[in-house]
């Protein structure tokens, strides 16, 4: 038997803490893991104090590692939409900025074919009013968030959470 391949899968859906959360809360069971970082932007290394500016272009994201004998990219994809607003341009919320932007970030030129499929079945069956404003671009290097960042919402049950981070259907 061939042993299984790991992908990696990178959203960006506004605050990355309850981003991490609601990944974990929901499809831990399909064993992926996750970490916070910053992908997409101009700096070599940022840190948080950095990126919050929205000077880097750098988004916050959720990176997902996950095995596609045990969950598939196209389930991921939809329940990243599932999990936040993709309609607003640059926030989510009260987070407002370039790095609370809503994306998508492909590892691969099939990840790309799936997202953009996935996008267009959730704009007609979910979106038919607003347009999607998720962006779909390749992934770049991303940046480790600091530690205090990873799992910040099962270190800090009463941490702030976005009030648009919550499963939609």
């Amino acid at each position: 038997m061939p042993a299984s391949t790991v992908e990696k899968a990178t959203f960006a859906a506004g605050c990355f803490w309850g981003v991490e959360h609601i990944f974990n809360k929901h499809l831990k069971k399909d064993g992926i893991t996750t970490r916070v970082g910053y992908i997409g932007g101009d700096l070599a290394d940022p840190n948080y104090q950095q990126v919050k500016t929205g000077s880097t272009n750098h988004a916050e994201a959720c990176e997902v590692t996950f095995d596609p004998s045990k969950i598939s990219y196209e389930v991921l994809v939809e329940f990243f939409y599932k999990l936040h607003d993709p309609t607003t341009e640059n926030y989510q919320g009260p987070d407002v900025g370039s790095q609370y932007r809503s994306a998508i970030f492909y590892h691969s030129e099939e990840q790309k074919a799936i997202a953009e499929k996935v996008t267009k079945e959730v704009q007609e069956k979910h979106y038919p009013n607003a347009a999607i404003v998720t962006r779909i671009e390749p992934a770049t290097t991303f940046y480790n968030a600091e530690e205090y960042h990873q799992f910040y919402l099962d270190k800090n049950p009463e941490g702030y959470a976005c009030p648009t981070h919550y499963l939609r259907w």
